[in-house]
């Protein structure tokens, strides 16, 4: 288990073992007296609580006690749990005989406390586990990984990832570099390239993290691809030595394999975490204003023009996931039809298409778009964690087929519902390329600092209507 998993997982089981110890607690405390006005020093009762949360804090931040999580089994996790429930509660004594509380503590209420945590720290343990598994397994929240390899070794490296890689991995795909094997499947997965094609084949790929295993081809021969690798901004696993470049490395291992991590993007996950709190509580605030304006926004779409009050498309996520995005809808119903049309108007030089006075927007839709009000049912991809609240533009498919690896390091971060295209006026942005080098400035120097800046120029973007239309 490594990177924003790790960091998600101990954050989670600290959280849930925290609920854990404060309701056994209260339960032990309650058998004991069967109320509670005859416990004999609330404060005292109250501070053995406080010392079992600093210890259960200590024990899993200092030890890392929650490392192998994902694969324990029944008996290991209960294992990990009454190795757990011993450290807290010689500590606790420990720490009691000090403040000289422990003669006053009543020794019945740590008996029904061990009894009572033990099996909720199980059943909690276990719900968890639940929860994360259908997290990555039933959505597209898992780690999209690619394997790259040889005809040989094809098939056992294949088997051993299956059985080794932790349930918040996906391989998603397979490319053989030493034989022409696409179209071919082995046990599931599907061979996507060779060598040939390999770098055209990922650009336009949904990957995260690529694993290379190629023990008969040398190091050097695959410089460029890792490098291109690096430009996309996608994570390379190299199973012997990576070949000498620039950028952050790691060692460790994935599945039992010794590699070497050529790491592109942020390793900052706890800050990555709080990134996404915001997003949820962002979403949520951002939902309830959505539902308050929609009936009239409706009423005013459906006046103006014939079609559905909400517009939806599909657009390219992070690391090349499909998602859904929702608007309200600013345009004829036949936008798609009629822009081919005016391709040769396009304002925009390169991938994207932007026009002065644009003949498929309603009057409605000038409104909304200028007030930035259609964006606001992008909450909800934000709530359902296809966008975040701060990011990089999310392409259509047309754009995106059409990325080369330069352009392709832009989605190696959750797009957003604003970003720096938004608050450096979009609508007076004339390159793609100038919108591609907003979106890395934004990606190289991420930080939640600059997130809640660019959040903060918003409000004056949207008040005033500045580069919108």
């Amino acid at each position: 288990m490594q990177g924003k998993a790790k960091y998600l997982i101990n954050y989670t089981l600290w959280i849930v073992d925290i609920i854990s110890i404060i309701i056994s607690f209260v339960l032990g405390t309650y058998f004991r007296f069967w109320n509670f006005r005859d416990m004999q020093d609330k404060s005292m009762h109250f501070y053995i609580c406080v010392i079992m949360i600093l210890i259960c804090t200590i024990y899993t931040f200092a030890i890392d006690s929650n490392r192998g999580f994902l694969k324990r089994t029944i008996w290991q996790e209960g294992a990990a749990i009454a190795k757990f429930e011993f450290v807290l509660i010689l500590g606790t004594i420990a720490v009691a005989y000090v403040l000289k509380l422990a003669e006053q503590f009543s020794r019945l209420v740590m008996l029904y406390f061990i009894v009572i945590n033990v099996i909720l720290t199980f059943v909690f343990h276990q719900l968890v586990k639940l929860f994360l598994k259908n997290y990555w397994q039933n959505g597209d929240s898992a780690i999209k990984l690619l394997v790259v390899s040889e005809k040989e070794i094809m098939m056992p490296t294949i088997r051993h990832l299956q059985h080794r890689l932790e349930f918040n991995y996906s391989i998603e795909g397979a490319v053989c570099l030493d034989e022409d094997m696409s179209g071919e499947e082995i046990r599931g997965v599907k061979i996507i390239a060779n060598r040939d094609n390999l770098i055209d084949t990922v650009t336009s790929y949904p990957v995260d993290e690529i694993f290379i295993y190629t023990p008969n081809i040398s190091q050097k021969a695959l410089n460029d691809t890792i490098a291109a690798f690096g430009d996309m901004g996608v994570t390379v696993h190299y199973c012997v030595e990576l070949p000498n470049i620039a950028g952050s490395t790691s060692v460790g291992n994935l599945a039992t394999y010794s590699v070497i991590s050529y790491i592109h993007g942020t390793e900052r996950y706890r800050a990555l975490i709080l990134k996404r709190v915001m997003d949820i509580v962002g979403s949520l605030v951002g939902l309830a204003i959505t539902g308050i304006v929609t009936p009239f926004v409706a009423l005013a779409i459906k006046l103006d023009s014939p079609g559905p009050v909400f517009f939806s498309q599909v657009r390219i996520g992070r690391n090349g996931r499909r998602f859904k995005i929702y608007k309200f809808r600013s345009m004829r119903t036949d936008a798609e039809e009629v822009k081919q049309k005016l391709e040769d108007q396009n304002e925009m030089n390169g991938l994207m298409f932007k026009m002065k006075d644009d003949p498929r927007i309603t009057k409605v839709g000038a409104f909304i778009r200028k007030t930035s009000i259609d964006e606001l049912p992008q909450f909800l991809n934000i709530f359902k964690g296809d966008m975040s609240l701060v990011g990089t533009r999310p392409p259509t498919e047309d754009e995106f087929e059409k990325y080369n690896q330069y352009y392709r390091r832009r989605i190696s971060m959750t797009p957003g519902l604003t970003g720096m295209w938004q608050i450096s006026g979009r609508s007076d942005i004339e390159d793609f390329d100038d919108v591609v080098k907003l979106d890395l400035q934004y990606i190289d120097n991420w930080s939640l600092g600059l997130d809640i800046s660019i959040l903060l120029k918003t409000v004056g973007v949207v008040l005033f209507g500045r580069g919108a239309r």
